[in-house]
C-alpha cells in the first residue's frame, strides 16, 4: 500500500463519546480503508473525560503539579486509542494504536500548553506501509530533551493532526466533530446560525483566534505554513463541510461572516517602570510558576503599571491566579470579561466598529474595548451579556 493516498481523520470527543459510537467510527475508518487509502485517525478523550481528570486532579490537590497533571491527561486519548484499534480489529481491520511520543510527536518543554517543534513519523509510515490503519492519541507529545510527556493544550488534537498530515504528505486532513462544519455562529448560541462551505484561512485564523470553537488557531496556522488540504465536517454527514481555502473566488470583500466569542478573558495588572520591564516580570512569574505563556490579547501602560489582557483555557486561567495571591508586584486588575467577535472576508468595513456599538447598545450592552484588525472586529462585554451579544450582532452576519 506504499503508494495508496493517505487520509488524516481527526474526530472529537462527543463522536468517541460511547462504546458504541467508537464501533461506528471504526466502522467508518474500516470502509475508508477497504476503498484503497491508507488512514491515519486522531483520536480524542471520550465525552468529557478531560473534564472529569481534571475535576480529580483539583479534588486531590488544590495546585497539582503541571507535569503529573500532563501525565493524568494523556490517559484520556490512550483509552480512546486502544478501544478504536480494538474495534478495528474486531472488523478484520489490520490497526496498531500510538501515543503522541510513540507517533514522534516532538515538543517543547511546556507542560499542558506545549508547541510541537518537529513529528519524526517513522513507526507511522511502516504501519501505513504494512496496511495497517494507525490510530494515535491527539493532544500528546514527548519533549526529546528530557523525554518528559508533554499535553498541547485545549484543541491540541487539532494540531496534532494537522502536524501529522503534514509531516506524512497527506491527501487531506479532515476535523471531524459533532457540528455542521463551520457556522455563521455557535449553533448552540445561535439557532439560525448559517453554515460556510468555503472560506479561507486568513477569515478561519480569524474566526478561531477569537473563539471559534471548530478549530484550535494555532492548528489552523500551521496547516496554512504547511500547505496542508483541510476539510472541517460533522460526523456522520458526507455533504455538510467546510473546505478551507487559500482562496475564496465570487465573495464580496468585506462581507461579514461570522460572529465568535471568548467566554473568559482575564485582566492583570504589573507594577513596572515601562511596558517592556512588565513583559520581563510576566515572563519571570509564568517561569518560575512553570506555566506556559497565554493568548495575549493586548497589552498597555500607564503610570507605572503595565496592563495586560489574556485568554487562554480555564485550568490555566485558574492556575495563574492561584499564583497571584500575595504577590506584590503582580494582580488581578479586575473581574473577568468576555470577547465577541465580527469576522469579515477581505478586510473590515470602516463604519463596522460603530454598527455594531449599536446594535449592542439596542439590547443594553455596553462595551468598555474594542480590538481592531483587518479581518475582525472584537469588543470586550461583561461575562453575563456574552450570550446575548453573540445573538444580537449575528443580526450583522450577511
Amino acid at each position: 500500500m506504499r503508494n495508496h493516498p493517505i487520509i488524516v481523520q481527526k474526530y472529537g470527543g462527543v463522536c468517541l463519546e460511547t462504546p458504541a459510537k467508537i464501533c461506528a467510527v471504526a466502522r467508518s475508518l474500516a470502509d475508508l480503508h477497504g476503498r484503497g487509502h491508507r488512514v491515519v485517525a486522531i483520536v480524542s478523550a471520550m465525552g468529557k473525560t478531560t473534564d472529569q481528570l481534571i475535576d480529580m486532579a483539583y479534588q486531590v490537590s488544590p495546585t497539582p503539579n503541571r507535569r503529573e497533571l500532563d501525565m493524568l491527561l494523556t490517559t484520556g486519548e490512550r483509552v480512546s486509542m486502544s478501544l478504536m484499534s480494538m474495534a478495528l480489529s474486531d472488523l478484520g481491520v489490520p490497526a496498531i494504536s500510538f501515543t503522541g511520543s510513540q507517533a514522534g510527536v516532538m515538543t517543547d518543554g511546556s507542560h499542558s500548553s506545549a508547541r510541537i517543534v518537529d513529528v519524526r513519523p517513522i513507526r507511522v509510515r511502516e504501519e501505513l506501509d504494512r496496511g495497517r490503519v494507525v490510530v494515535l492519541a491527539g493532544f500528546q507529545g514527548v519533549n526529546p530533551a528530557t523525554r518528559e510527556i508533554t499535553t498541547l493544550g485545549r484543541g491540541g488534537s487539532d494540531t496534532t493532526a494537522v502536524a501529522m498530515a503534514a509531516a506524512l504528505k497527506a491527501d487531506r486532513c479532515e476535523i471531524i466533530k459533532d457540528v455542521d462544519g463551520i457556522c455563521s455562529a455557535d449553533p448552540r448560541i445561535v439557532r439560525e446560525a448559517k453554515p460556510l462551505r468555503q472560506v479561507d484561512f486568513a477569515s478561519l485564523s480569524e474566526m478561531c483566534f477569537w473563539g471559534a470553537k471548530i478549530l484550535h488557531f494555532r492548528s489552523l496556522e500551521l496547516a496554512q505554513s504547511q500547505d496542508v488540504p483541510l476539510v472541517l465536517k460533522r460526523w456522520g454527514g458526507t455533504e455538510n463541510s467546510t473546505q478551507v481555502m487559500k482562496e475564496v473566488t465570487g465573495m464580496e470583500d468585506g462581507k461579514i461572516l461570522a460572529v465568535n466569542s471568548m467566554a473568559r478573558i482575564e485582566h492583570v495588572e504589573i507594577d513596572s517602570k515601562d511596558l517592556n520591564h512588565g513583559f520581563e516580570k510576566f515572563a519571570q512569574h509564568l517561569k518560575r510558576n512553570g506555566l506556559s505563556w497565554p493568548q495575549l490579547l493586548a497589552a498597555s501602560f500607564t503610570v507605572g503599571k503595565s496592563s495586560m489582557t489574556m485568554a487562554c483555557d480555564s485550568e490555566w486561567l485558574d492556575a495563574l491566579l492561584r499564583t497571584l495571591d500575595g504577590n506584590k508586584d503582580l494582580r488581578q486588575q479586575r473581574e473577568a470579561s468576555s470577547s465577541v467577535s465580527l469576522t469579515c472576508f477581505g478586510g473590515v468595513s470602516s463604519e463596522l466598529p460603530f454598527r455594531a456599538l449599536q446594535v449592542l447598545g439596542l439590547h443594553g450592552i455596553v462595551p468598555d474595548k474594542y480590538v481592531l484588525s483587518p479581518h475582525s472586529v472584537s469588543l470586550f462585554v461583561p461575562v453575563e451579556n456574552r450570550e446575548a451579544a453573540v445573538r444580537a450582532l449575528h443580526s450583522l452576519v450577511q
